[in-house]
């Protein structure tokens, strides 16, 4: 097996040169990088992964905990980070907690083993293990949350702003001529819909029209969109337009107007939030936000060795959204 030293005879230049175009390319002209680099593939060289963490102290490895594998949404967000962390050398190891505590501390447990060099947390909970290591650590800290950001955490994170892109919802379906407006939310705990709702409430507010809004209860899945669309086309006063926190969500309210034969947008607007790839191919499809899911997953990794390498970047960084209108909204129909 191929060494560094095989490497720095065949180039010509110094083992320590080798070692640092191979592990802190940055430190090395990009000409004699290339040139190891080349090197190191013809001679076949495989890193001693093993030697190089008792070394440095690193795994090379970062933990990304989920709370819902399923969810296309978190899908998009982990690919983006795999794609991150490949670039630069980091292998992503992945965590479904399935929204339970117990699980989120034993994979934060990994972090305090060195088992990770750093954690991003998908959920809007820490657990004691990761608690303890940011009061310890501060800003230091190598924990980040990406996208459900809550303030209240005190931790780095990448998000929108999810208060503001609500408010853009509702003053598009205000815009078309909608006055009752139903909401499908999150659970109640959870800061996306505590924030979305904050900005559902502030444009309501704004058009005077608070006492028309209404809100039922869901969990960002396809099935709490389809209960919550059931329960409210069954009111005696039907809303003209249904804003769901979630694509998955809106997917369920199209569902429950397919089985009561209610068209949309003629008979009732549905917006989401999110654009899964999925929601432009519906029928009709479907007006919603677009978050960059992707660009989230990448932006959390690199916050993350950012704050491992001691690098000062923006601890909080707010993503741009827009809205895509598409065709599951217009305005109000003669239902």
């Amino acid at each position: 097996m191929a060494t560094i030293y095989d490497i720095a005879k065949h180039v010509g230049v110094s083992a320590g040169t080798v070692s640092r175009a191979l592990s802190r390319p940055e430190k090395v002209l990009p000409a004699t990088r290339a040139r190891i680099e080349q090197a190191a593939a013809a001679l076949g060289y495989v890193p001693n992964t093993v030697a190089r963490t008792l070394k440095t102290q690193r795994s090379g490895k970062i933990l990304v905990t989920v709370p819902d594998i399923a969810n296309p949404f978190f899908a998009q967000i982990l690919q983006g980070a795999e794609d991150a962390a490949q670039a630069v050398g980091y292998a992503v190891l992945l965590g479904d907690t399935q929204n339970l505590p117990e699980r989120e501390e034993r994979y934060a447990q990994m972090l305090r083993r060195n088992e990770a060099d750093g954690l991003i947390v998908l959920g809007h909970r820490l657990p004691p293990t990761a608690r303890d290591i940011v009061r310890q650590q501060g800003s230091a800290a190598p924990v980040v949350n990406g996208c459900e950001f809550d303030p209240a955490l005190g931790i780095p994170s990448v998000h929108i702003d999810n208060a503001a892109a609500a408010r853009a919802v509702m003053d598009h379906l205000y815009g078309l001529g909608h006055e009752r407006i139903a909401v499908v939310g999150g659970p109640p705990d959870n800061p996306l819909h505590q924030q979305r709702l904050e900005g559902v409430r502030a444009a309501g507010k704004a058009r005077g029209r608070l006492r028309h809004l209404s809100l039922v209860p869901g969990d960002f899945s396809v099935e709490s969109g389809h209960a919550a669309g059931m329960e409210l086309l069954a009111r005696a006063s039907v809303p003209t337009a249904v804003f769901c926190f979630s694509d998955q969500m809106a997917l369920g309210v199209l569902a429950a107007c397919r089985d009561l034969g209610i068209g949309v947008p003629d008979g009732l607007s549905v917006v989401g939030f999110d654009d899964l790839a999925s929601s432009r191919y519906l029928t009709p499809p479907l007006t919603t936000i677009r978050q960059p899911m992707r660009e989230i997953g990448a932006r959390a990794v690199h916050l993350l060795l950012a704050i491992i390498e001691r690098i000062d970047v923006p601890l909080q960084q707010t993503l741009d959204f827009s809205l895509m209108v598409r065709g599951s909204t217009a305005a109000p129909g003669s239902r």
